[in-house]
């Protein structure tokens, strides 16, 4: 992140009166984090924001010909992980490329031709909308393919040394926490579970230690720098780590319409039918299949079941 702006500057930076920032952190996603009492704005995160819900958005430079390099951009997720390394072994001819950009990140490159494919979480059965991210232009560009859903909650110690069964249980003396970086899922599902309980995350010890991976947060609570972390169960029960629940999310994978049937990128689409996908999700849990491969938008007439 290369500047952290005061909501006075956010405010002068978008051309609005400051009382309306924290209207757009609320109803409009603006990515903000709260340090000392005080709102903190990255400038990198609100330039993605701004360009994420630009309208009539200027032509961009279609990707080049496909010559064997599947391109994948987006937000982190295990399985995601193991079917780029297993398309490299498998496919001698053509190789997957993924640069870790989170899900707003992920979008903004399918959008301006950067990549194939963007991983990006779509819902988790507590929001109010299905595509969190997806505005017009990303709609008329891309068709959208279930590559799972999976359980988000609290990655904590084993045996819970500490009792936490909650986030109200962060305010405890003693307790540290690892976050994950803005604009992920697990930073904003922890950062409304601390809104549900009126409490602010400048008084978690922790809450601004951020790290980009949920394998990157449960190896800080398994080396014992931490006590607790947002995260999904499949890394807590990789690492033998304890795990509360607090919801199932769906995680899509974004297709640039013009590559779809490209044939590195159906190739790749076709894992998600494949055996490697389904032995990696039950040997780590935490992980439903049953919309996996399917395509939700355009929508093709039945029910997701979530």
């Amino acid at each position: 992140m290369d500047e952290m702006l005061t909501t006075r500057q956010v405010a002068k930076y978008l051309n609005v009166n400051e009382k309306m920032i924290y209207s757009l952190i609320a109803d409009k996603g603006l990515p903000a984090s709260k340090v000392t009492g005080k709102w903190l704005f990255p400038l990198d995160l609100v330039r993605q924001w701004v360009e994420n819900g630009t309208r009539n958005f200027p032509e961009q430079v279609k990707l080049p010909p496909y010559h064997g390099l599947v391109l994948i951009s987006g937000a982190n997720d295990l399985l995601l992980d193991t079917l780029v390394a297993t398309f490299n072994l498998k496919h001698s001819e053509h190789m997957a490329l993924f640069g870790l950009e989170g899900s707003l990140g992920g979008l903004t490159a399918l959008r301006k031709n950067l990549c194939h494919i963007a991983g990006c979480r779509s819902a988790d059965e507590n929001s109010d909308t299905t595509f969190p991210f997806m505005d017009e232009d990303i709609a008329q560009a891309s068709a959208v393919v279930n590559l799972c859903h999976r359980e988000q909650g609290l990655i904590i110690q084993k045996n819970n040394p500490l009792g936490l069964s909650s986030v109200k249980d962060f305010s405890q003396k003693g307790l540290t926490i690892v976050n994950r970086r803005l604009g992920t899922g697990a930073r904003q599902i922890l950062d409304r579970e601390l809104k549900r309980f009126g409490m602010d995350g400048d008084a978690i010890n922790g809450y601004e230690n951020c790290v980009s991976r949920h394998m990157d947060a449960g190896l800080a609570i398994l080396n014992g720098k931490a006590n607790a972390a947002p995260g999904i169960r499949a890394v807590a029960n990789l690492l033998g780590l304890d795990f509360i629940p607090l919801c199932w999310e769906r995680f899509d994978l974004f297709v640039n319409k013009d590559s779809f049937f490209e044939q590195g990128v159906q190739l790749f689409l076709a894992m998600l039918k494949g055996k490697v996908i389904k032995r990696t999700a039950d040997e780590l849990g935490g992980y439903d299949l049953s919309m996996t491969g399917k395509m939700v938008y355009p929508e093709t007439g039945s029910d997701d079941g979530q």
